[in-house]
């Protein structure tokens, strides 16, 4: 339904909704390698190389997880240094980064900012680049999110621990016709991308 571009952190993505408001968005980026150093568009072709063309062509694509060989941590570091995202998708493969969860669902809590203080008050950090809330009322979209969790992945060189997934909070607003917005604000959803960042 939407197209968004990310200039800073050189992704592009598209989101999808079905016709049924109560079913899941879904938003699905990809990096535009080509803006980035050869080394890094190197590693990219190297496990795509690595992926059995029979999964290339399967629904199950989006849910493999690494479908190349174990991940470097010091090719992993690099990778870092260039795009989170980057060195995010290299250790932990095809996967979802986040699921949101719509505040507008919920029965005991209306606001973002109780929301958020809930999870404060039950030990989650919250994302605060940009603010803990993005978006705004007139934008027709709050949005916050939790800092993604450490999990164990396997290296070559052992067992470390690095970012995983996340939660996301989306508040929505009635438009001039009354349905609620169901779109994506670009400026917010660059800073919700940072929840995975190890800093």
């Amino acid at each position: 339904k939407g197209q968004y571009t990310f200039e800073e952190k050189k992704l592009y993505a598209k989101h999808y909704e079905h016709e049924n408001p109560l079913y899941p968005r879904v938003f699905i980026s990809q990096l535009k390698t080509k803006e980035f150093s050869k080394f890094l568009q190197e590693i990219v072709k190297n496990i795509i190389d690595e992926i059995p063309t029979k999964k290339l062509n399967s629904e199950s694509l989006v849910y493999s997880g690494i479908l190349w060989s174990t991940p470097s941590l010091e090719v992993y570091n690099q990778l870092k240094e260039e795009s989170e995202y980057a060195g995010w998708l290299y250790v932990n493969g095809f996967r979802a980064n986040h699921f949101t969860v719509s505040i507008n669902n919920l029965d005991n809590y209306t606001s973002i900012e109780s929301v958020n203080q809930l999870l404060k008050d039950n030990g989650f950090k919250l994302n605060d680049s940009g603010g803990e809330i993005k978006g705004t009322p007139e934008e027709l979209l709050e949005q916050s999110s939790i800092k993604a969790g450490l999990v164990k992945r396997s290296f070559k060189e052992g067992s470390y621990e690095i970012t995983g997934c996340y939660y996301e909070f989306a508040k929505r607003y009635p438009d001039e016709d009354g349905k609620l917005y169901s779109g994506f604000i670009a400026k917010s959803a660059d800073k919700i991308f940072e929840s995975t960042d190890a800093s």
